[in-house]
């Protein structure tokens, strides 16, 4: 089993900036690509972005292209995901997520509990 467990989350202001992270454990991470995945309340999960085994393969969704920016270091068994300019519409519990990953499909297989991101107006 991979575990995953994330954090940075936390309460910004609109156009404020979080750095979520996410440590991987329990299995070789390199072996896994990565994506990061929302679900604001009374709505379903969503995708958010994803990136290959070594960085790349990155692909996000339209609502948060040029705003956040999807990383790993594999030395420290780590994705990041740097969220820029805020809006309340971002406002939801942010999950990441391991499996496989191409440059035009995904199926992840290990998830974490998640961590909450809420953005005021």
């Amino acid at each position: 089993q991979l575990q995953l467990v994330e954090s940075g989350g936390g309460l910004v202001q609109s156009g404020g900036s979080l750095r979520l992270s996410c440590a991987a454990s329990g299995r070789t991470f390199s072996d896994y690509g990565m994506g990061w995945f929302r679900q604001a309340p009374g709505k379903e999960r969503e995708f958010v972005a994803r990136i290959g085994r070594s960085g790349g393969f990155i692909v996000y969704d339209d609502a948060v292209k040029g705003r956040f920016t999807i990383s790993r270091d594999n030395s420290k068994n780590t994705v990041f995901l740097q969220m820029n300019s805020l809006k309340p519409e971002d406002t939801a519990l942010y999950y990441c997520a391991a499996g496989w990953v191409t440059g035009t499909t995904y199926n992840m297989y290990y998830w974490g509990k998640g961590t909450q991101v809420t953005v005021s107006s």
